[in-house]
């Protein structure tokens, strides 16, 4: 290791992780399908729980389905057992002495070597796992376990430098004024979804870049994309203990978690239900915890479009598509109630959207045209082939899609809903499928439907307005200053950039701390002030006690 106490050391510039695009005949789709059979060929794998950085197997094993094939599993994983996760709190906080401890230039350059394991020597093999185990297209494989899970680890060595170099900037004659950022007192937990592998990632390896230790509760739906990032981070360099991988029933190793009086933070993505519930439980246990813990979450979204009459018509169309549709609508940010002018909707926009829906092509992933693949998993089904039949209930207009089967694997037909009524239930829940509710509004209505967009429901985390009239757009963005964390113009309210978009929504989406920027990091540090004075007193009393 070199010495940082004998020279100042900077990280190197940082860029986004370029994006190949996987067209016929390339190299890297001709390497991602080798990648895609070889691993068909060898599973179903088989996912321990890590502690110290040592497999444990508890003997009590569960199954991630494959979801385009539901008879078949991508991997068994033991499940931890409460001996198992006390064993995995107490290893962590034994860890984290010497973690904390270890040189800045060290911890960089571990998550530095990450993200090179990630876009280079494993980026095949983790997209395979990410396709195969989460439903997902070659190209949305490709921005989540590849670009996103490397621009993670190397903007984040960025913006922790940054974050060490804030020091005070005054200092008093005879003494010096400066801040450490310690890491917080205790450990993080880390509980990440099944949706993006990347956030898989970035749920526990953005608190320990800043020196924290981890217990980290993957998704049953994602264990084994996650389980390879794991072993990514302990190839880089991840001590044993800093991140300890414990897989299981997830109401019992988070509770189980909570209840420690060293319990310093919780890192969530996941529904807004759960994580309320948590806070709750969070709340009911802080007598017994040593400090105050930090809850950092993001969580639901009802997310919208607003269409304005002067609007770029093709445009707004291709961005809603892709918005609402990509991975099947699972995403926090996927598009799902799409507000239309009157004008723009009979001139075109309608009949353009229905074309293009109808296109969309849903199937295996080994096929690369397959625009769409499968919902995660049986409850996600049947939640979505519900929300469809609410709504023709409640009078809806099924335009295109409105179908699934689930005789081989989850998939669901693109659905798009129209209806006159813009409190329906499809416009208020959230559904987390490929499910679009539309509302036409008059033209001279535009302000009043803004004001509807924003009072509907109880998320805030993004929404896009489509004008061509700058004045749309400064009304849209006023009237719905609280209803999204991240808002697009002439854009999809998807596909916030690391570095680019700092990502994160209010109200019930979350707590709004920006992963992809700086601002996450203030919540898993605990700043101590340091004053060193080099002159001393020569008396106590202040020259006013004189006479």
């Amino acid at each position: 290791m070199a010495n940082p106490t004998l020279a100042t050391f900077k990280t190197p510039a940082v860029e986004n992780e370029p994006m190949r695009s996987y067209s016929p005949g390339s190299a890297e789709r001709n390497a991602l399908e080798a990648a895609l059979v070889q691993m068909e060929q060898e599973l179903p794998f088989e996912v321990p729980i890590i502690v110290n950085g040592k497999p444990v197997k508890t003997g009590k094993v569960a199954k991630q389905p494959i979801p385009q094939d539901h008879a078949r599993h991508l991997c068994t994983y033991h499940e931890a057992d409460p001996a198992t996760v006390s064993a995995a709190i107490e290893g962590a906080l034994a860890a984290k002495s010497s973690w904390e401890s270890m040189p800045w230039p060290d911890r960089a350059a571990i998550f530095l070597k990450a993200a090179d394991l990630v876009s280079g020597k494993y980026r095949y093999k983790l997209m395979a796992a990410t396709m195969l185990g989460q439903g997902k297209n070659a190209w949305q494989a490709e921005i989540d376990a590849a670009a996103e899970l490397a621009d993670f680890f190397r903007f984040g060595v960025k913006f922790v430098e940054d974050l060490y170099a804030q020091q005070p900037v005054k200092n008093s004659k005879g003494a010096w004024n400066r801040v450490e950022y310690r890491a917080l007192e205790g450990f993080v937990l880390a509980v990440s979804p099944f949706n993006f592998t990347a956030i898989g990632g970035n749920l526990p390896g953005a608190p320990a870049l800043v020196g924290n230790v981890v217990v980290w509760k993957p998704s049953p739906a994602a264990t084994y994309s996650n389980y390879l990032v794991y072993q990514i981070l302990q190839e880089a360099g991840v001590p044993p203990g800093v991140i300890q991988f414990v897989p299981g029933p997830p109401p019992e190793v988070v509770a189980q978690a909570i209840e420690h009086p060293l319990f310093a933070a919780l890192h969530f993505t996941g529904s807004t239900f759960i994580f309320k519930k948590l806070w709750k439980d969070i709340a009911s246990n802080i007598d017994n915890y040593r400090s105050y813990p930090r809850i950092v979450g993001e969580t639901g979204g009802k997310n919208f479009h607003v269409v304005h009459e002067s609007a770029e018509v093709n445009n707004a169309v291709f961005q809603t598509v892709r918005g609402a549709f990509e991975y099947q609508g699972q995403k926090c940010s996927a598009l799902s109630r799409l507000y239309v002018s009157s004008s723009v909707w009979n001139n075109g926009f309608k009949d353009k959207l229905l074309q293009e829906v109808a296109k969309i092509k849903v199937g295996p992933c080994q096929d690369f045209t397959n625009f769409m693949g499968p919902v995660i998993g049986r409850p996600a089904f049947d939640k979505i082939t519900g929300y469809i039949q609410k709504a023709k209930d409640a009078g809806a207009e099924v335009l295109v899609g409105g179908s699934g089967d689930d005789s081989k694997g989850y998939f669901i037909q693109p659905t798009v809903l129209l209806s006159k009524d813009p409190k329906m239930v499809t416009f208020v829940e959230e559904i987390f499928g490929p499910v679009l509710s539309v509302y036409v509004f008059e033209d001279k209505d535009y302000e009043q439907t803004l004001e509807l967009i924003d009072a509907t429901t109880q998320y805030g985390l993004t929404g896009a307005i489509f004008a061509s009239d700058r004045s749309a757009l400064v009304l849209g963005t006023n009237k719905l200053r609280n209803a999204a964390g991240n808002v697009y113009y002439n854009e999809k309210c998807t596909g916030a950039v690391v570095g680019q978009q700092p990502f994160g929504g209010g109200r019930a989406s979350g707590t709004n701390d920006k992963a992809g920027s700086i601002s996450i990091f203030y919540r898993f540090v605990s700043a101590r002030s340091i004053k060193e004075n080099f002159v001393g007193l020569e008396d106590y009393a202040y020259p006013s006690n004189f006479v």
